[in-house]
């Protein structure tokens, strides 16, 4: 079993940056792939990221590719999504997931979720 606890969320001005953070719990974080989604107020839960178990494949929605970057330090049981110039349509919770299988992530279906953190960003 994993257990997922985000950090990092915040309040900051369109064009700015922050580097949220997801701690894991469990010996089977290194071999299971890592995934980031967002909430906005009033929508659905949509996918923003994923990253394989070794790190090796990652994907990117369309509205975040070239701003976002996932990663992950398997040795700290430790996932990263590093925000950079940043919209005020991304205010959202930002939640991470984790699953065996990185297309079950990327289906929007992971078993495991952390509670989410606060991203918002102003104008």
């Amino acid at each position: 079993q994993v257990q997922l606890v985000e950090s990092g969320g915040g309040l900051v001005q369109a064009g700015g940056s922050l580097r949220l953070s997801c701690a894991a719990s469990g010996r089977t974080f290194s071999s299971y792939a890592l995934g980031w989604f967002l909430q906005a107020p009033g929508k659905d839960r949509e996918f923003v990221a994923s990253i394989s178990w070794s790190g090796g494949s990652t994907y990117y929605s369309d509205s975040v590719t070239g701003r976002f970057t996932i990663s992950r330090d398997n040795a700290k049981n430790t996932g990263f999504l590093q925000l950079n110039n940043l919209k005020p349509e991304d205010t959202a919770v930002y939640f991470c997931a984790s699953h065996r299988d990185t297309r079950t992530v990327l289906a929007g279906t992971p078993d495991y979720w952390g509670q989410g953190t606060q991203v918002t960003v102003s104008s």
